[in-house]
C-alpha cells in the first residue's frame, strides 16, 4: 500500500510550486505520473498547475461530478498522482483517492485547509479524516507571525461575506495570522511595503540591536 498525503497551507505558501517541482522530478525519473487540478480554477488558458513563481506543469482537470478512477485509469506499478486545489474535491472523490492509495498508487494532495470564513472545505475535511500523512506548508503573515487564515480582501479590508468559492490570486486573498485577520476586518490593510504599526521603526530596531550587543558582550 502506498500513502495518501495531504499538504496544506494558506494562500501564497508555495503549495503549487512544491507540487510542480515534485512533478518535474517524477517526470525526469520516468516514474508513471498523473497530475490533476480542479476545473473550478479557470485562470489559465490551458490545463496547467502554475505557481506564483512562474513554475508550471501540464495537468488534467476534474470536475466535482467526475469519477477519479475514470481519469486515472488502470493503476500502473509505481504510479504517482499529484492533485492540486484538492480542497475542491468532493468527499466521494477523496474516498476514491484513498482507494487508489490502497491499490498501491502514491497520492500527493495539495490545497487549502479552510475557506475565507475559517471553515473546512469539504475535500480538505475528508482528507484530514483519512489521509496517512498530513503536512503543513507554513507561511508568514505580513506582521511576521505564522499565517493560518486565508483572508479574502475586498476594498482593502478582510471580509467574511460572499460565496465560498471565488477564484482569485494575490489581489483577492492573503494569508494572515489570527490577530491581523481580526484587525483588518475593521481597518484598511496597508499596501505591502508601507509602514504599519506591526513593523519595527528605526528607533525600535536600533534599541533591539544595542540590547543584543550588550547581552552578547556579557557572555
Amino acid at each position: 500500500m502506498k500513502a495518501l498525503h495531504f499538504y496544506y497551507g494558506v494562500m501564497g505558501s508555495a503549495k503549487s510550486a512544491d507540487a510542480v517541482m515534485k512533478a518535474y522530478k517524477y517526470h525526469e525519473n520516468r516514474i508513471p505520473l498523473i497530475v490533476l487540478k480542479s476545473a473550478i480554477d479557470t485562470r489559465e488558458d490551458s490545463p496547467v498547475i502554475k505557481s506564483r513563481t512562474g513554475l508550471r506543469f501540464p495537468c488534467k482537470l476534474f470536475k466535482p461530478t467526475d469519477n477519479i478512477f475514470d481519469i486515472v485509469g488502470e493503476p500502473k506499478s509505481g504510479m504517482v498522482v499529484i492533485v492540486d486545489e484538492v480542497q475542491f474535491c468532493t468527499s466521494k472523490q477523496i474516498d476514491q483517492l484513498r482507494e487508489l492509495a490502497n491499490q498501491g498508487v502514491e497520492i500527493q494532495c495539495y490545497g487549502l485547509k479552510t475557506n475565507f470564513q475559517t471553515h473546512f472545505f469539504e475535500g480538505s475535511q475528508r482528507l484530514l479524516e483519512i489521509a496517512d500523512d498530513i503536512h503543513e506548508i507554513e507561511s508568514v503573515c505580513r506582521c511576521g507571525n505564522k499565517a493560518i487564515f486565508n483572508a479574502r480582501i475586498v476594498d482593502s479590508r478582510v471580509t467574511l461575506e460572499g460565496p465560498e468559492v471565488q477564484i482569485g490570486g494575490d489581489e483577492s486573498y492573503e494569508g494572515l495570522c489570527p490577530v491581523c485577520f481580526e484587525k483588518y476586518q475593521h481597518e484598511d490593510l496597508p499596501k505591502l511595503g508601507q509602514k504599519s504599526d506591526t513593523n519595527l521603526d528605526k528607533s525600535q530596531t536600533q534599541t533591539w540591536r544595542q540590547e543584543s550587543d550588550t547581552a552578547e558582550n556579557t557572555k
